[in-house]
């Protein structure tokens, strides 16, 4: 593993030097290509640095409302399963919360400028 600089830092310059210098000499429809390109570096570079951070913070509400231990993706699978049986909704404690913070975090990463996301930023899960 290398020291510096991070895969992020890395990305994030590549995002940087596309933006500043080739975005301004393209045009027409490769102008438009160039930046869906930047876009998804972008969201490389965000997935990057908040994914350890969420999917902890995931794994840990998982834990608790199921009550069971497990990777990420077997913790969703069994709460998927036990709303899909009926033995979890919305009137489970801690389930709408978890389901807000959730959707938070995926859209701190995929969608940070999205308007609805802006708005709802400062409201916590209790005021939906």
């Amino acid at each position: 593993m290398q020291d510096e600089p991070t895969p992020t830092e890395l990305v994030k310059a590549v995002a940087d030097f596309l933006r500043s210098e080739i975005v301004p000499a393209i045009k027409g429809h490769n102008a438009f290509k160039l930046r869906v390109g930047i876009n998804a570096l972008d969201l490389v570079t965000r997935q990057l640095a908040m994914e350890g951070p969420s999917d902890a913070a995931e794994a840990v509400r998982l834990k608790a409302m199921l009550g069971i231990d497990g990777s990420l993706q077997e913790l969703n699978r069994a709460l998927a399963e036990k709303i899909a049986k009926g033995e979890v909704d919305l009137n489970t404690p801690g389930l709408k919360e978890h389901l807000w913070q959730t959707t938070m975090d995926k859209l701190a990463v995929d969608q940070p400028n999205y308007g609805s996301y802006k708005r709802e930023l400062g409201k916590g899960a209790s005021d939906n």
